[in-house]
């Protein structure tokens, strides 16, 4: 009994905790309050879609770290909108979204207005179904524009390609959106047909009105006033006739039929009416006669016109003809490029040991076989200083479980730096990257010397090193069209760095490109100025063209926006895309020097240093090379990108936004990792030039090539021995807000905002340049300049090291005195 009253008591708690949600839902305040909700979150969701489209480079930082309040978020709608945006747009269904946000206004509005509430269901389906299929075929859009399909779409289109083929989804989606049609719109070919014939009726109808409608306008016009009056009359006995007619047609059908024959009598009365009438204005037409001796009187005579001399040959044609294409390199017509006699030569044959490779083979195996896990094949590529091993698993064995294994088979090994690779892209195998426990140079000399750099189409090659099959791995940084470089210290930055600029200075003439140096820790690259008149390029008024204080950056960074700027006005004025099809128009001679037009070198900006930069300079640094890398490819502006701390501070949303070429260099943590390349491996690397490449989608793992101090040393002795320019490549000026502010006592040259640094420093009695930078909200340049001229007014003291400058004026009261006995004097 006490078990019945138990379960009587659970059932009737049941029944009514579900009256209560029944009676909560059926309230009508609470469907008008959940209504609202839905059509303001659908606006929401709206809202927060389109800002992401535009912003969802640069709140990828903010993402990860959505709890920090520090990193802002670009989306209109905040972190929320950011993030609630990247998980249905992103890793959802894309442009398909939207889908959603009009199901849930239809939604709210329909459960506001209480109209059509069985059809929230259906509209639900339809609209889930809609999703999936917009996303799936946005899908076939290039990976570059993944967002458009979503993660989801752009899976599922690649999941069902490999089943039925890129030709066999399209027949699948296009039969899915007619079966939608019919079943939408209920159409089947009856209703068609019937639909075709009716308009046909309809048509042809309104044809015979029209024309009945013409022939009786043209008999009324045509007759006379007694006429007109009688078919007046008659017209309105046929009209009270027709009513009649209409009114009795279903009672008495012969009467209908002898009144439809007496109308087809008074028709054939008004045609033959109508007949006579045109035979009698025919006759009445008057005849214009001329007779056959006045027209051979008349002679027409004919004048002829002299025709237009045209010029066969175009002007630029002409030109080109008689000079030839426009040779920029005609100004140093004898420079001779570096030989490869001045590279070291390494002894790189691989030394393949076949006990080695049979011991770790035997370890993998055994490894695996310990998990259970068994092996159909196994295949080992040799490279310079890795071993790839390629494994065929069992079937039915999951790809994580050997993923998971990576520590555990690095211990059986003995080895550093293992990295498995599941699975390998293209291929159907499992990769394992073992170090050789002899590792082998890779040359520059090798690299530089290789048919495929040698023999490159590429517009700027780079010849970074060699992959783990023993092949030159050369990148075309046009193409890049930026590179960021990261990773620890002394694991191989500033060589790779040395890498590429050698390729580059094997490959182009000092006509086609230059670089602008940035070097904050001022030992790397001060060898490349002896190249300076050849290959360099410097502000004006600029002694040195390598660039090692930090503070002379922000100037040039803000020239080579301007030198963007102007480089696109040409590009426009010369009406092409980019900077290739401009130099080949110009070479051409398609375009004037005389209206500004000249050949534009590409030009490399290298910095060493990049988070030295952001310490020092912050935005000021970071707003023009993210200005440079999203706009400057076309117009042959190119970033090279070095730091040695990859964090979040330094490599920024909007830095890695617009650099998606990355290598990375061995570094401590996985976060660095995924800092980095978005992506686990760089923490595996066993350092010495070992490094990752991304180029977008895939990681390659290569061997950097090495070049050393004094190779590096006899190429730009070699180079800087031959005739150069006159001077550097001059990038334009730039006049920054700190501009024209000397360190003289002179009133007139004084900064605009001196009288208030003044009083800001004499309130705080503190002397110094980063009071003036927080209070006045300025950048570290004119703090320095106002310090300086704070110094030659008497205000503050000398510089004292480490402290704080004195301030010699104890008040206001006194600053104004001073003050007013300088604009006396």
């Amino acid at each position: 009994m006490a078990k019945k009253k138990t379960s009587v008591k659970k059932n009737q708690k049941s029944v009514s905790t579900i009256s209560k949600v029944k009676s909560f839902v059926q309230n009508r305040q609470n469907q008008t309050i959940f209504g609202a909700f839905l059509i303001l979150f659908s606006i929401f969701l709206t809202v927060a879609f389109i800002s992401f489209f535009y912003s969802w480079q640069q709140d990828q930082s903010s993402l990860n770290q959505f709890s920090d309040r520090s990193i802002p978020t670009s989306n209109l709608l905040g972190k929320i909108g950011a993030k609630l945006s990247n998980l249905l747009v992103f890793k959802g269904f894309g442009l398909g979204a939207f889908i959603l946000n009009v199901v849930l206004f239809f939604t709210g509005a329909r459960i506001l207005l209480q109209s059509n509430l069985k059809k929230i269901i259906t509209s639900w389906n339809w609209g889930l179904l809609g999703m999936l299929w917009a996303s799936i075929s946005l899908g076939f859009v290039n990976t570059k524009y993944a967002i458009l399909s979503g993660v989801v779409g752009f899976e599922l289109n690649e999941y069902l390609q490999t089943f039925i083929g890129k030709t066999g989804l399209i027949i699948l989606l296009l039969f899915f959106f007619i079966s939608y049609l019919i079943i939408r719109f209920s159409i089947d070919p009856d209703t068609i047909v019937e639909n075709l014939e009716a308009k046909k009726k309809e048509k042809e109808q309104e044809r015979l009105n029209k024309i009945s409608n013409s022939e009786d306008e043209q008999n009324y016009n045509s007759s006379t006033p007694q006429e007109k009056h009688e078919s007046d009359n008659l017209n309105a006995e046929k009209d009270e006739k027709s009513n009649f007619e209409l009114s009795i047609e279903n009672l008495m059908p012969t009467i209908k039929n002898h009144s439809d024959v007496a109308q087809n009598n008074d028709h054939q009365n008004n045609d033959s009416n109508e007949i006579d009438l045109d035979i009698t204005l025919s006759e009445n037409e008057p005849e214009l006669k001329v007779s056959k001796d006045t027209i051979k009187e008349v002679e027409v005579a004919i004048e002829k016109i002299a025709e237009e001399k045209s010029v066969t040959e175009n002007l630029s044609d002409k030109l080109l003809k008689d000079f030839g294409e426009f040779d920029p390199k005609l100004e140093l017509s004898n420079y001779r490029f570096p030989t490869f006699n001045l590279l070291k030569e390494y002894n790189e044959s691989i030394s393949v040991d076949p006990t080695e490779l049979e011991a770790n083979k035997n370890q993998i195996v055994e490894t695996l076989k310990n998990y259970k896990i068994g092996i159909e094949q196994i295949k080992a590529t040799v490279g310079p200083t890795i071993t790839l091993y390629e494994i065929v698993p069992e079937a039915g064995v999951r790809i994580s479980k050997i993923k998971n294994l990576e520590d555990d088979i690095a211990l059986s090994l003995s080895a550093l730096g293992i990295r498995i690779i599941a699975p390998i892209p293209g291929k159907g195998t499992i990769g394992i990257e073992v170090p050789n426990k002899k590792a082998t140079i890779v040359s520059m000399h090798s690299v530089i010397s290789s048919k495929k750099f040698q023999e490159s189409p590429m517009e700027l090659p780079i010849a970074l090193g060699k992959t783990i099959s023993n092949e030159t791995f050369v990148v075309d940084l046009a193409k890049m069209p930026h590179l960021l470089m990261a990773g620890a210290t002394g694991q191989g930055k500033s060589v790779g760095l040395n890498a590429i600029l050698t390729s580059l200075l094997y490959k182009k003439h000092p006509a086609e490109v230059k670089f602008v140096l940035v070097d904050p820790k001022k030992v790397e690259l001060t060898l490349f100025n002896k190249i300076e008149r050849h290959y360099l390029a410097k502000l004006p008024d600029e002694e040195e063209a390598i660039i090692t204080d930090t503070t002379k950056v922000v100037n040039t960074l803000n020239s080579l926006c301007i030198e963007m700027d102007a480089r696109y006005d040409l590009l426009k004025d010369a009406m092409v895309r980019n900077i290739k099809e401009y130099n080949a128009k110009f070479k051409a001679r398609k375009l004037n020097p005389e209206n500004g037009h000249q050949f534009l070198p590409y030009i490399v900006l290298v910095i060493d240093e990049f988070a030295d930069l952001i310490m020092t300079a912050g935005k000021e640094v970071e707003t023009p090379i993210a200005r440079l890398a999203q706009l400057a490819r076309a117009i042959g502006i190119h970033l090279i990108v070095a730091t040695q701390r990859p964090s979040v501070n330094v490599i920024t949303g909007i830095i890695k936004a617009n650099f998606p070429s990355r290598i990375a260099f061995r570094v401590t943590s996985k976060i660095d990792s995924r800092t980095i390349l978005d992506a686990p491996g760089a923490d595996q690397l066993i350092g010495r030039g070992d490094m990752l490449y991304s180029g977008g989608n895939d990681l390659t793992r290569i061997q950097c090539a090495f070049v050393d101090t004094p190779e590096v040393e006899k190429i730009t002795d070699f180079i800087g021995s031959q005739r150069a320019y006159a001077e550097a490549h001059l990038l334009p000026e730039y006049v920054g807000e700190e501009g024209g502010t000397n360190v003289d006592i002179d009133i007139a040259d004084r900064d605009k905002l001196f009288k208030e640094a003044a009083e800001v420093i004499v309130t705080a009695q503190q002397g110094s340049a980063s009071l003036l930078q927080r209070k006045l909200k300025l950048g570290y340049n004119r703090a320095g300049r106002l310090i300086d001229q704070l110094e030659a007014a008497g205000i503050v003291g000398p510089f004292e090291g480490s402290k704080a400058r004195q301030v010699l004026v104890p008040d206001l009261i006194a600053l104004e005195q001073l003050l007013e006995n300088e604009k006396n004097n």
